[in-house]
């Protein structure tokens, strides 16, 4: 009779990857992504188009307040359409919780010049002094 032999890799356990691990990172990285997801400010999906610079610098901006002036002069803020003793009333309010609260005007480029200085009147109005103009470079 033939006698086979049993081989001992048979019946060893084989290695296995643990997969409870693998899952509680993923869902971990799904909450990171998603809190911070909810700090996304979508002022960029407004048709606005801004004007071109050559020097303009990409930089993380963080706490500001984004104001958006349309080519008809209305002006938004947070996705919704403000008159300008409204945008008053918010600049006043974020100027007295923080003195260094920055604001950034996005005009449209076909936006008379007008209403960009009655926005910057109006922040003068709620001593805010740090402003920047959003810029796109050249050939973007």
């Amino acid at each position: 009779m033939i006698q086979f032999r049993s081989f001992q890799r048979m019946t060893e356990d084989r290695p296995a990857v643990n997969m409870t691990s693998m899952i509680d990172i993923m869902f971990i990285n799904l909450l990171f992504f998603m809190a911070l997801f909810v700090y996304f400010q979508f002022e960029s999906e407004l048709s606005i188009t801004v004007p071109a610079a050559d020097q303009s610098k990409t930089g993380v901006r963080t706490g500001e307040i984004i104001v958006n002036i349309m080519k008809d002069g209305s002006v938004v803020v947070h996705r919704k359409r403000m008159d300008l003793a409204g945008l008053e009333h918010l600049l006043k309010r974020s100027s007295e919780l923080y003195p260094e609260q920055e604001v950034v005007l996005r005009a449209d480029r076909r936006a008379y010049h007008e209403q960009v200085v009655t926005v910057l009147d109006v922040c003068a109005r709620a001593k805010i002094w740090n402003i920047s103009f959003a810029a796109t470079k050249d050939g973007q």
